[in-house]
């Protein structure tokens, strides 16, 4: 198969807010309307938004990209678009070859029908013949680890379950493009590591994924593209390790504590590691320094400089810690002036994407005179963990005891 097998062409998808039709008698007139309505692609009528605009990009056989940016960024309505739940407005999009998709908790599932009923049905959806789904079904269900509910009706599996059947029916169908939405997040940390796994093989046997995730890290290490969507439009389209920035640049907000009072701003940012190689993804125990540059606004009452340590995946908060409490006294800030706050550490962490946040609080009077988000980001890259936050440097050692003592 030769060229891309997933094509988006200059898509453009609107939607109108609070639209929803729950009887024919609400659907038809809609339908009337728009039938003989004016095609107006360029405008917006009242209360319609553009979830897509002018998005395009190309994925060939055996790529892994990744869909990553902010809530509402247009990541789901793209990849429903790409399994044709959706259709554009303007623009094209295909896919080539046999779609594996799971885009929502049990989508294309038959709440009525069981679990094996479900196999047989999706398998022949995806243009299969009835002795290749039960030469897969065996699998598919040990991999789900729903077996003792396989005969049970969908409609009874909480949405664990249903996504963990859903995942490994898309995954094992022999599809040729593999489509993943965030649905893998209601799974447990275990089966996420299945999944993950599973996709890797997949993409070593030359099936393409498009996996769209805010797992940051997970995207990093199964991706070799990244594609950022904001607002919509496409904003980046590259190395993974670039597109996490673009991410978490396009995700930055200031002042976002409610009660701060934004005396002072943010102009540069910068983390880079002591020993001068890149910052974006290093190993654990590194030591980095991080340089902030920042404006006072206004004249600002003595207070200290901040640093906060969040994952990004889940914004699980890891650490925290001012100035002040470093021994450094509180200092007034004059209106006009710039500063500079430099903090220097050693990134004891586990596997995972990470961001750093920067705050001017007085801790007295429990005011944030300055909160910015993401001001730099950064990957731990490490293979002997599966999960957490913090790496232990972890040395084990065994044998086998024979009547009480080791052999």
């Amino acid at each position: 198969m030769s060229g891309p097998v997933v094509t988006f062409d200059k898509v453009w998808k609107k939607f109108r807010r609070g639209e929803r039709h729950d009887s024919l008698r609400d659907l038809i007139p809609n339908l009337a309307r728009r039938a003989f309505a004016k095609p107006a692609l360029a405008e917006l009528e009242d209360q319609e938004f553009w979830a897509v605009k002018e998005v395009s990009f190309e994925v060939n056989r055996g790529e892994a990209v990744g869909i990553i940016g902010p809530n509402g960024a247009g990541k789901s309505t793209a990849l429903k678009l790409l399994t044709r739940i959706l259709r554009p407005n303007r623009g094209a999009c295909a896919v080539r070859g046999r779609v594996g998709a799971l885009i929502e908790v049990a989508a294309g599932f038959h709440p009525d029908l069981t679990g094996r009923e479900n196999i047989a049905l999706q398998g022949a959806i995806m243009g299969m013949r009835k002795q290749q789904i039960a030469d897969r079904f065996d699998e598919i269900v040990e991999f789900s680890g729903v077996s003792a509910f396989i005969d049970t009706q969908v409609k009874r599996y909480s949405s664990g379950m249903q996504a963990r059947l859903g995942f490994s029916v898309a995954a094992h169908m022999d599809p040729d493009v593999l489509i993943v939405d965030e649905v893998l997040s209601v799974g447990d940390m275990s089966f996420q590591a299945k999944c993950l796994d599973r996709m890797r093989q997949q993409i070593a046997s030359g099936v393409t994924v498009v996996f769209v995730s805010h797992n940051l890290h997970a995207v990093a290490n199964l991706c070799s593209r990244c594609i950022v969507l904001g607002g919509g439009q496409l904003l980046f389209d590259g190395r993974p390790e670039e597109g996490l920035s673009v991410y978490m640049r396009a995700s930055q907000t200031f002042s976002a504590r409610h009660g701060t009072q934004s005396r002072l701003r943010v102009q540069a940012a910068t983390l880079r590691r002591i020993d001068g190689a890149a910052a974006s993804t290093m190993p654990p125990h590194t030591s980095c320094e991080l340089r902030v540059v920042f404006e006072c606004l206004e004249d600002t009452p003595p207070a200290s400089v901040g640093i906060e340590l969040e994952r990004t995946r889940d914004l699980f908060y890891c650490y925290g810690s001012a100035a002040e409490d470093l021994g450094h006294p509180l200092t007034p800030f004059r209106k006009g002036q710039t500063y500079e706050y430099v903090a220097r550490f050693r990134a004891h962490l586990a596997r995972g994407h990470y961001r750093l946040n920067v705050n001017v609080r007085d801790s007295r009077a429990g005011l944030f005179y300055m909160f910015a988000e993401s001001v730099a980001d950064f990957s731990i890259v490490e293979d002997e963990s599966y999960d957490g936050v913090v790496d232990i440097e972890l040395d084990v050692c065994y044998d086998a005891v024979v009547e009480g003592r080791r052999a």
